[in-house]
């Protein structure tokens, strides 16, 4: 009986060891590189705002991390890559409003109630231009509205492709004023709608202020209002948001960081801190303002109840066009 007793006490202090081993293990997290996954070409606006961050993560954590762009499927590809990997903290990823988006459209089953959220740092949105060529011209967004009330189905409204996440912008600027008007959706999300507009092809148009940026400046389009939860930044901070102007409108991307379900709570905290620490750099703040973000920093908690909401309205917008198809 004495070597049973042995052999237990030697399984035990085995355990015991692997238990210490592995709970050192996780305080020493992270003790390799890093992948995080971007679901949009390098260059694109997405990842030109995540590779300066998750370099300061870099630093804060002491290990690399490896950006991988996975283009496609409206991001949904790196949203099942996210998703799939395995809950260690060595796979993380970025995402934007199409992890609302995706799932409404049946294009996948997953959504941001899937993953483990780490936190959120900017926010795109859209803004509505109109012509300077077109034969009916606006110089600020009640007089526009006005006009449309007034002249419904006579104004043309160039969008982003039907679906896309400016689309929604537009169809939400459409049915929370009450307005009708005809919309031609463009290839794309941006330097179309911008060309339609400032050729006087269509009054108006949603774009992202950065797609419209330079002809804003010049003067060949006007910005009217911005269809954001909040104000452009300076030096557009004078023009409204259409929801100040007393209508339930808006529609933005926030990008935001994930990691798969179940990742350890540990590693959550470690990684949270680290993001939050590099979002808050006062040199990121002013970088990601430059790219024609607005910044904000969202701490995890609450990322999901304000997707819940903008759910709410996209799936209506997507029922009333007759192309919503959840993916249950």
């Amino acid at each position: 009986m004495k070597w049973l007793r042995g052999a237990v006490l030697g399984a035990g202090l085995f355990w015991a060891l692997a238990g210490l081993q592995a709970a050192h293990g996780a305080e020493k997290y992270p003790v390799k590189p890093i992948l995080c996954i971007v679901g949009v070409e390098a260059g694109g606006d997405g990842d030109v705002l995540v590779r300066p961050i998750m370099e300061r993560v870099s630093k804060a954590l002491g290990q690399p991390i490896v950006i991988v762009n996975k283009p496609g499927g409206g991001s949904s590809i790196a949203y099942r890559e996210i998703h799939a990997a395995r809950p260690d903290g060595y796979t993380i990823g970025w995402g934007s409003a199409t992890i609302i988006t995706n799932k409404l459209q049946g294009v996948s089953p997953l959504d941001y109630h899937d993953f483990t959220h780490l936190g959120a740092y900017a926010t795109f949105f859209p803004i509505v231009i109109a012509s300077t060529k077109s034969k009916v011209q606006f110089k600020t967004i009640q007089e526009a509205i006005a006009y449309a009330k007034a002249n419904p189905g006579k104004l043309n409204m160039s969008t982003a492709g039907v679906g896309q996440s400016w689309w929604v912008a537009a169809m939400s600027l459409l049915g929370g004023t009450g307005l009708n008007m005809n919309t031609v959706p463009q290839p794309g999300a941006g330097a179309l709608v911008v060309a339609q507009v400032a050729g006087g092809h269509a009054e108006l148009g949603v774009a992202a202020l950065g797609s419209a940026k330079s002809m804003v400046d010049a003067g060949q389009v006007r910005f009217l209002a911005t269809l954001g939860e909040g104000r452009a930044p300076a030096p557009y901070d004078k023009i409204p948001t259409v929801r100040e102007l007393g209508y339930d409108v808006s529609w933005e991307s926030t990008n935001f960081f994930m990691g798969p379900p179940k990742l350890p709570k540990p590693i959550v905290a470690i990684l949270v801190k680290a993001i939050e620490q590099a979002a808050k750099d006062p040199e990121y703040v002013k970088f990601a303002v430059d790219r024609n973000t607005r910044w904000e920093y969202i701490p995890p908690e609450e990322v999901t109840p304000r997707f819940d909401k903008r759910r709410v309205a996209v799936r209506e917008i997507m029922r009333k066009a007759g192309i919503l198809k959840e993916v249950k």
